[in-house]
């Protein structure tokens, strides 16, 4: 093990021990990575924030299982980061519309009763326009987001089933979510 690998390493293991300077160190160090790898995905500056503090909870709540000799330091928090922002997504696009009270309408026992949900069609319609903005980018771009948020490849994955160089399919897919951005930045506008 190296001397950084060993730095990191006992960080790791100090973080895992609940040491609060061990988790500022940690946070000053990978708090921009985190939030810019997070800004590309989500829609807002609040989100971003919420995403990072929850990324770091569970970094510190994970660092007992970093080994350095499986990844570097950088790698295993932005592997966790992806994770988070993974799942995050899917949580968003599995929740089902609320459903709103109706009050003026209760059952025998007082109770309540809850109105038809009135979000199901604009559900659909928000995933009818993410396909069509999709179907707007480039081929590889649309296929790395897909494969990426769809699917739950990992970039590396992604470059080696594309046999493409890992460095363009990171590019294709910043590129890709900076236009998705523009374009739901552009249909809110027409609203």
């Amino acid at each position: 093990m190296d001397s950084q690998e060993r730095t990191d390493w006992e960080l790791m293991q100090r973080v895992a021990a609940s040491d609060e300077a061990a988790l500022d160190e940690l946070y000053r160090r990978f708090s921009a990575l985190v939030f810019q790898s997070s800004r590309q995905v989500l829609r807002s500056r609040a989100e971003t924030e919420d995403a990072v503090q929850e990324v770091f909870v569970r970094l510190w709540r994970t660092a007992d299982r970093f080994d350095p000799h499986r990844a570097k330091l950088v790698t295993w928090v932005m592997l966790i980061s992806r994770r988070h922002l993974i799942d995050r997504l899917r949580r968003q696009s599995a929740r089902p519309d609320r459903a709103e009270l109706d009050t003026s309408r209760t059952d025998a026992g007082g109770a309540v009763a809850r109105a038809e949900p009135e979000g199901g069609a604009e559900g659909e319609e928000g995933r009818d326009r993410l396909r069509r903005q999709l179907n707007r980018l480039p081929e590889l771009q649309r296929t790395v987001i897909e494969r990426a948020y769809l699917q739950g490849f990992s970039l590396r994955e992604i470059a080696e089933q594309l046999q493409t160089p890992l460095g363009t399919v990171k590019s294709a897919l910043s590129r890709g979510l900076a236009r998705l951005r523009e374009l739901e930045g552009a249909q809110e506008g027409e609203a």
